[in-house]
């Protein structure tokens, strides 16, 4: 153990991870009326947080009116909550559990692809339910993940002891190598690289109708590998019995030869998704602080100015 994670300030990262273990105890039921509560309170104690929300939500779907708005982000946030419990079930539920709250759809893509000699690529997104579902695949698949470390020695010490109890490897995100060398090998590589990880190794593709940084490591991956790449995507069911995880037919003509067409095709493959399941993708993320020469960023609260008596 490193003994820099018993400092102090690390004290209450393990009360957290000591009160979400005990969660995984608790009935589903009775765990997701856990995740409702907790949704609620980060409503109110995180107001920076609700505010990505709500300014991802007022970019994506200006459709809508304020207080439809409002509503989703709200389930949003009871979504949000239930993935940290969920998070709990996935390091730590019983495999009785999971067998029964989870099913996967289209696995026969996967054993297709290695049959042909090919390596899969599951391409994910950061839907709310995403831990549990990796646990649910395993399950069906056997596949690996792609990880970036957390800055938090203590929250870091769980997240690779539950890669290493549930996935048959873990990869750094940089590691390049090492995950050519596992594709080539015929294995399974699941990630989700929906996030904005600035301007390097990343291209401007619109997602809802916006430029977002989009990096381009899924394209390069597989054309150096010659992987197939799956759309591979989990929700929660809408009426709370369960979970699905959804793998669907390789993508024909991945990579283009261009970086930025393949790009635009993956975030509008994602974005019906989104669409379909609007609450449970986790919009409290910065999807688009980095922006196209010229453009702010809009995340930045105006100050309201005092009026003179």
């Amino acid at each position: 153990m490193d003994r820099g994670s018993l400092a102090p300030r690390y004290w209450l990262t393990w009360f957290g991870m000591g009160l979400l273990r005990l969660s995984a105890l608790l009935p589903y039921r009775l765990a997701m009326g856990l995740g409702d509560l907790l949704g609620a309170i980060a409503w109110r104690a995180i107001p920076y947080r609700r505010h990505i929300a709500e300014t991802n939500l007022r970019i994506c779907f200006p459709e809508l009116s304020e207080v439809e708005r409002e509503a989703l982000a709200r389930r949003n946030f009871r979504y949000i909550g239930r993935g940290l419990v969920e998070v709990a079930l996935a390091w730590w539920g019983p495999e009785r559990l999971i067998a029964r709250l989870g099913t996967v759809e289209g696995a026969e893509h996967v054993h297709r692809a290695q049959a042909e000699g090919r390596g899969v690529i599951l391409v994910s997104a950061h839907f709310t339910p995403l831990d549990i579902s990796g646990r649910i695949m395993r399950r069906w698949l056997d596949f690996q993940v792609i990880y970036r470390e957390n800055r938090n020695p203590v929250i870091e010490r769980f997240m690779r002891e539950g890669r290493r109890r549930h996935f048959e490897d873990a990869f750094d995100r940089h590691d390049m190598r090492a995950l050519v060398k596992a594709l080539r090998a015929r294995r399974v590589v699941w990630y989700p690289p929906d996030q904005d990880y600035g301007r390097r190794h990343s291209v401007f593709a619109p997602f809802f109708g916006v430029p977002a940084a989009t990096i381009t490591m899924t394209s390069r991956l597989a054309r150096l590998s010659g992987a197939a790449v799956l759309p591979c995507y989990g929700f929660a069911r809408e009426d709370g019995k369960g979970y699905v995880v959804r793998i669907g037919a390789p993508l024909e003509g991945f990579p283009s030869g261009d970086d930025v067409a393949d790009a635009e095709r993956l975030n509008a493959r994602l974005e019906v998704e989104v669409r379909r399941h609007p609450a449970q993708y986790y919009w409290v993320h910065r999807r688009f602080k980095t922006r196209p020469d010229g453009e702010p960023m809009p995340y930045e609260k105006r100050r309201r100015r005092r009026k003179r008596r």
